[in-house]
């Protein structure tokens, strides 16, 4: 499988083999394709179908966004925000009874797409300066005397406004188009939607405090007094909680837009996964008090009473484990990829 990037599309070359591993030499094969969004099994942006014809090797090129559109439009992807994954299948009879071939993450398409654009761009603008300018770059602000947040969308050109409590303060907090701020004397906790252009609010108990949490787009907070952990999630523009021990008074720890945390009374760690938008939890042996690790949106920790490894995933959003010797206390290394 091979790709390359050019302005009207996206070139695709394979190899079709039939059922036993054979290539499919000198037919037509039938093929359809979608784009998804952030992940493997996202939501799908964009499919068409195309027919194409194969070599004597059973190879054949054809260019995404030239077939015929089933569902959304090529030019309609919003290449900057979010990972893209290409879904191929494929009837090697040239029919429409596809069978899946595989899915696969788009890693550079994002500048070829913007590349694409710079023939509407005048002068001697680079491609560089073209990514920049579709680039978001929403502005926000607080007016402590009118008791309002005001929020301007560049995308949308224009202005919201959310009022707060006229004896509160609020610091607007940003991240990745999105604005949070607290309202500590309502007792309420506000995100704009830059996809929206709108407000919405999470309340909390009044006798909480919360400090915020940013982490690529999502925010989150620690309601100690009704004992609930939230998160904004920017992906679909809501909020969700997970409930924790009354004695527990746990900390935030995030990750690329993922959030986690440690119950030492109810012996379990908890990770919000912004890839699908749910919680999940790990128990662990009643004498540990481990510690969370992160990276890339997974996390981590060590349980050295029942000799285990634990690793929550943040691609698959599950747990897995690793057992090791009694006498062992290992540390957890973290070493990043690309």
């Amino acid at each position: 499988m091979a790709f390359a990037q050019v302005p009207q599309g996206i070139s695709y070359q394979a190899i079709a083999l039939n059922a036993v591993g054979q290539p499919v030499a000198s037919a037509n094969v039938g093929v359809r394709l979608s784009i998804l969004d952030d992940s493997a099994s996202g939501t799908v942006l964009y499919t068409e179908t195309q027919i194409k014809a194969t070599s004597a090797q059973g190879l054949f090129t054809l260019v995404i966004g030239q077939g015929t559109p089933v569902t959304g439009t090529f030019s309609g992807i919003n290449w900057g925000m979010n990972s893209k994954f290409l879904k191929v299948e494929m009837d090697v009879a040239g029919g429409t009874n596809y069978a899946a071939v595989g899915t696969t993450q788009l890693l550079s398409v994002p500048y070829a797409m913007y590349a694409g654009n710079t023939a509407s761009v005048a002068g001697n603008a680079s491609i560089n300066d073209d990514i920049v300018a579709n680039k978001n770059a929403n502005f926000g602000f607080i007016d402590t005397y009118g008791n309002n947040a005001y929020v301007y969308n560049v995308d949308t050109n224009a202005w919201s406004v959310q009022p707060f409590n006229v004896n509160a303060s609020p610091t607007l907090i940003s991240s990745k188009g999105n604005f949070f701020f607290i309202d500590t004397y309502d007792n309420k906790a506000y995100c704009y939607y830059a996809k929206t252009g709108t407000w919405s609010f999470q309340a909390f108990n009044e006798n909480a405090s919360p400090s915020v949490t940013e982490s690529n787009g999502n925010f989150g907070f620690v309601d100690t007094y009704d004992n609930k952990a939230y998160v904004y999630n920017a992906q679909n523009g809501t909020w969700s909680f997970q409930e924790f021990n009354m004695n527990a008074a746990p900390s935030l720890v995030n990750s690329k837009g993922s959030f986690g945390f440690v119950d030492t009374y109810d012996n379990k760690a908890y990770v919000f996964n912004r890839k699908n938008g749910a919680w999940s939890s790990q128990s662990f042996n009643v004498n540990a008090s481990p510690l969370l690790s992160e990276s890339n949106g997974n996390f981590a920790f060590v349980d050295t009473y029942d000799n285990k490894a634990y690793i929550f995933n943040g691609n698959t959003g599950s747990w897995t484990f690793q057992q090791f010797d009694e006498n062992a206390s290992p540390s957890i290394s973290i070493s990043e990829t690309n």
